[in-house]
């Protein structure tokens, strides 16, 4: 049969339809191949300083080159990181993400009665950029030399030691809570406003004890005015070659770190938390970041989505007896 002109124009018709249709389908993917269209800001719920800002940088930094848009950091502090968290739970502009943090994500669900955020709804893990170590420290003054020694010293005088935090939920005061826990010690807490007053009366020995993240101590371990007992890393530090971890001392598969990862509104489309994840993982373990992050005896991660969603269940899971056991509420 011959095809009229009518069957011609109604098959031109027709292909015209099904390639447009086939474009439409396309069109998402290509959109979200082109992700991030503008700059991306990264949220880091606390004030300016400390580990958490050169861990944001480091990542900011070499994610500008590789993502094409520039990153930048914008630190929004208060209300023991909640704050920040919720407003990028809320953020639709696909370009806001957030430095997660143990205290965030592990530790807030179980010390506030009414979180206003859900750590496991709200965000999508990206990938868990970095660990710092917590340092075991006590008074040179203390005839402790080692946490064996110190461990056998507590519980010969329980009730007669103190250590300082920097407030009640800090991250040293769930340090040394978990090391009483394991180890069945009993020392009183004294909670300070910060690391500055708390370190001041540990070195004056109005304190004997401390939890405190690497970076602020290292210079006063290495002048000898303060001892390390132990550090709370699952492998000895480069920096404190000669200071065995926890886990060698007598408590197998110890760990205390303050961890900082990246995250994402729930919303952040699956292609985007891809990319995200690829180069934010090869960001955290590049030279210039690895250098960055070594003044602060800070190690680089940089897993997948996968991984980071499996620690974060994890590290759940030990505070939520740590926070029971003391019965810890914020400030």
């Amino acid at each position: 049969m011959i095809p009229t002109d009518e069957d011609r124009r109604r098959f031109l018709l027709q292909s015209a339809a099904l390639g447009a249709a086939s474009f439409g389908a396309s069109a998402p993917a290509f959109a979200q191949s082109t992700w991030p269209s503008r700059n991306v800001r990264l949220v880091v719920p606390f004030a300016p300083g400390g580990s958490s800002e050169i861990v944001a940088r480091a990542t900011a930094a070499e994610l500008s080159k590789t993502l094409g848009q520039a990153v930048y950091v914008d630190n929004k502090p208060g209300g023991g990181g909640n704050i920040a968290m919720v407003e990028v739970a809320r953020a639709e502009d696909q370009h806001t993400l957030i430095l997660g943090h143990i205290g965030t994500l592990a530790v807030n669900p179980y010390i506030y009665d009414k979180l206003p955020y859900d750590p496991n709804r709200d965000f999508k893990p990206i990938t868990l950029l970095a660990k710092v170590p917590s340092l075991y420290v006590v008074h040179p003054d203390v005839p402790a030399k080692n946490l064996k020694e110190w461990v056998a010293l507590v519980r010969k005088n329980p009730g007669k030691f103190s250590y300082g935090s920097a407030g009640n939920g800090s991250a040293g005061h769930l340090a040394m809570e978990y090391l009483k826990m394991v180890a069945d010690l009993f020392i009183l807490h004294v909670p300070y406003r910060g690391t500055g007053p708390q370190l001041t009366d540990l070195l004056a020995g109005r304190l004997e004890a401390a939890s405190v993240g690497a970076p602020a101590i290292l210079q006063f371990i290495k002048a000898g005015k303060l001892r390390c007992l132990a550090t709370g890393s699952k492998e000895r530090l480069p920096q404190l070659p000669d200071v065995p971890t926890v886990a060698e001392q007598g408590y197998p598969g110890f760990e205390m770190t303050q961890w900082y990862g990246l995250c994402a509104p729930a919303n952040l489309a699956p292609a985007n938390v891809d990319k995200l994840a690829v180069e934010s993982a090869k960001a955290i373990r590049s030279v210039s970041a690895k250098e960055r992050l070594s003044h602060d005896a800070a190690e680089p991660i940089g897993n997948t989505p996968a991984q980071f969603a499996a620690f974060i269940a994890q590290e759940q899971q030990r505070w939520k007896q740590v926070v029971a056991r003391a019965k810890i509420k914020p400030d």
